[in-house]
């Protein structure tokens, strides 16, 4: 079975987040960068199918040079190639149709995106690299077992889960629960000096039309300050209330 696993480069977390040219553009100085979350429980997962039953692994990022630490970091817990688009992704479309077409040129059995990156919390990349594949597409995916060809697959739904039986080939969107963050592999030292004799291969993109574009970024308003009420003054709290939060 080969895998493809799609990596997105986000900014950490706990990085400070600023915005430059009258709020358009993301400013990524001192920002430390990371695998998006849900695709590394995704590659976390792919990895077990390479332990347990062989599996080529793959991975691949729509990005310029500044990605690669990111790919080293997958090789070195252990995908066996990885592949970079050189191209800066602008949005959705062009990422999902880079990858598409990188697709067609291969034969995966199983492509897996996190269901959305997070730092665009766009959620539109999985499901439209399916659409111009012709793939089945399972998003919100936080089950999967494969035999043969055939797949069973568990996926989060309003109110529950569903579970659903499909065949290869295959693209899920990935998220917490396809794994636990317990299961998360930290390279090790072997890993990554491994990682530095593995193949990163960067590949130039064909003409990608781009459909939107960030025009500006708002950040959410500071929270005031908090304001402790003590217990025995239940009058000044039910004055706040009604008059400044306006709850009552």
């Amino acid at each position: 079975m080969k895998i493809l696993v799609c990596i997105s480069h986000v900014p950490d977390t706990t990085s400070k987040i600023n915005f430059t040219e009258n709020s358009s553009k993301f400013d990524k100085n001192n920002v430390q960068f990371v695998i998006n979350p849900n695709d590394e429980f995704g590659l976390t997962r792919a990895i077990w199918f390479k332990e347990k039953a062989g599996a080529i692994v793959h991975v691949i990022n729509v990005g310029l040079h500044e990605t690669e630490a990111t790919l080293r970091k997958t090789l070195a817990i252990g995908a066996d190639k990885a592949f970079r688009i050189n191209i800066e992704p602008m949005d959705g479309y062009s990422v999902a149709k880079c990858i598409s077409d990188f697709i067609n040129e291969k034969d995966y059995d199983l492509i897996i995106a996190g269901r959305e990156s997070i730092d665009y919390n766009g959620g539109m990349v999985p499901g439209m690299i399916s659409a111009l594949n012709n793939i089945n597409f399972i998003d919100k995916c936080v089950g999967l077992e494969i035999e043969g060809k055939k797949v069973r697959a568990c996926r989060e739904c309003d109110g529950g889960k569903e579970n659903i039986s499909t065949t290869l080939p295959l693209i899920i969107g990935s998220q917490k629960g396809l794994v636990e963050e317990s299961d998360l592999k930290i390279p090790n030292m072997r890993g990554i000096m491994m990682a530095r004799q593995k193949e990163l291969i960067v590949v130039e993109p064909g003409q990608i039309d781009i459909k939107s574009k960030s025009v500006n970024f708002e950040k959410p308003k500071e929270k005031a300050e908090v304001k402790l009420i003590s217990s025995d003054n239940l009058d000044e709290l039910i004055n706040l209330l009604h008059k400044e939060a306006k709850v009552i």
